[in-house]
């Protein structure tokens, strides 16, 4: 994928940029919480193995669930997005970029046997802790009974 020579805005967009909260968000946290508090137990922020630079929200290794909680804005929230008026063409590609990442990190866990799991940071808590939950169970009571 070629990198655009399109510059952020300026640099005090690039400053707030970089001090985003990319991990530990208030929707994470919430379905973290939720997950804890029914006796789950899992890891936050987990490398994607063998993709650099990219890590699972909630990963629950053994059974092999990814679950991502995606900001908006960041992801294209195909409800929530809004796309900026300054600097339209480099805002653009950098959110086509995030989209694209996630596809391409979704399609590598499920390559690799995970089940993964996105929700946006909108939807409601625990109804994500609840499809997580199943999840996991799914995927223990799979392994309990000899399958993958």
């Amino acid at each position: 994928m070629a990198m655009s020579t399109v510059e952020p805005s300026s640099p005090g967009v690039s400053a707030r940029m970089s001090r985003q909260v990319s991990r530990d968000t208030k929707p994470e946290v919430a379905v973290r919480k939720l997950l804890h508090a029914a006796g789950y137990r899992f890891r936050v922020n987990t490398r994607v193995p063998d993709m650099p630079r990219r890590t699972i929200d909630i990963a629950f290794t053994r059974a092999k669930v990814a679950v991502m909680i995606d900001g908006c804005f960041w992801h294209g929230c195909p409800v929530h997005a809004t796309q900026p008026k300054a600097n339209a063409q480099w805002w653009r590609e950098k959110l086509d970029r995030n989209m694209a990442r996630d596809r391409e990190t979704t399609e590598h866990l499920a390559a690799a046997g995970w089940t993964v799991l996105r929700f946006w940071e909108h939807e409601a808590p625990e109804g994500a802790a609840e499809l997580v939950a199943a999840a996991v169970d799914g995927k223990r009571r799979t392994n309990e009974d000899g399958g993958p």
